[in-house]
């Protein structure tokens, strides 16, 4: 896709985001409208894909996604993606859907490749991934998302040192840096200071982006893509704004798990332009 078509795609997702937290009225919103550009870019620009789906993802590029609460993210890229119908989304967090609240493998949805939601293991699974593309001397990359409140969990410090020791140099995780978690900002919470000085000193190779700039995203991930195989893990510290989109949701913690009224989804639908068409 070209800028003007991920930017569409872009939009689109945040219209999707929406309507399913609306119409679940349950879900996480601000995460995911933060996460929009990113999934636009990545599935649709970046990733090298198969056509289908398999568990195993060999011989392709792979996302693994930590924070699995902000799921309508990423369920929109994946169905607009062609890894299932958009209408399907329509059944979010609904009984018996395949699209649930996190994301999970009992329900066999294409694209996903382990349940996600309880924070902090992800970046374990994403080196374990990583590794084994390695020994199966796969030249594919592993790519991941994490949210800077989910860096509080000691484990992702363990994955880390585990991964620069290991030269896992075929992993680019990205942290989104939105200053945000469930019980107020990421300073007042856990304060983690410095995230690229953290990652240096953990010797990792480290970048930087605005994450609602979709041009720089672009940019920031194929200049990701060069840096692999040279001996070092890649982090991206990708600075968001969440909700963003909705002016009433942005840079505000409360959306973090919060579904809007019917005055405030119409509100927020108002803001956000239909580009392709809504499901």
């Amino acid at each position: 896709m070209e800028i003007k078509e991920l930017k569409d795609m872009a939009a689109q997702i945040r219209r999707d985001i929406v309507r399913m937290v609306y119409n679940a009225q349950s879900g996480h919103p601000g995460g995911s409208l933060g996460c929009a550009d990113f999934f636009a870019a990545l599935y649709f620009k970046i990733m090298d894909r198969k056509e289908g789906f398999d568990m195993n993802g060999k011989d392709e590029d792979i996302f693994f996604l930590s924070n699995g609460h902000i799921s309508p993210v990423w369920y929109s890229a994946l169905a607009h993606a062609g890894y299932f119908p958009v209408k399907e989304l329509d059944t979010y967090r609904k009984i018996d859907s395949r699209v649930q609240g996190h994301p999970a493998t009992a329900e066999h949805l294409p694209g996903i490749r382990v349940a996600s939601g309880s924070l902090g293991q992800g970046m374990s699974v994403a080196i374990g991934a990583a590794s084994a593309k390695k020994l199966n001397k796969d030249k594919h990359i592993v790519y991941s998302l994490h949210g800077d409140g989910e860096l509080d969990e000691g484990q992702n410090w363990e994955a880390i040192m585990y991964a620069a020791m290991h030269k896992v140099d075929n992993l680019i995780a990205t942290i989104d840096r939105n200053h945000q978690q469930i019980d107020g900002t990421t300073e007042d919470v856990m304060g983690l200071s410095n995230l690229k000085d953290k990652f240096l000193a953990f010797n990792w190779e480290v970048l930087e982006m605005d994450g609602n700039n979709i041009e720089e995203v672009i940019a920031t991930l194929q200049k990701a893509k060069t840096l692999t195989g040279k001996g070092k893990p890649i982090v991206i510290i990708m600075h968001t704004v969440m909700g963003k989109g909705v002016d009433f949701m942005e840079n505000n913690h409360e959306w973090h798990g919060t579904a809007p009224n019917a005055e405030q989804f119409k509100k927020a639908m108002e803001e956000l332009p239909e580009t392709l068409g809504d499901y």
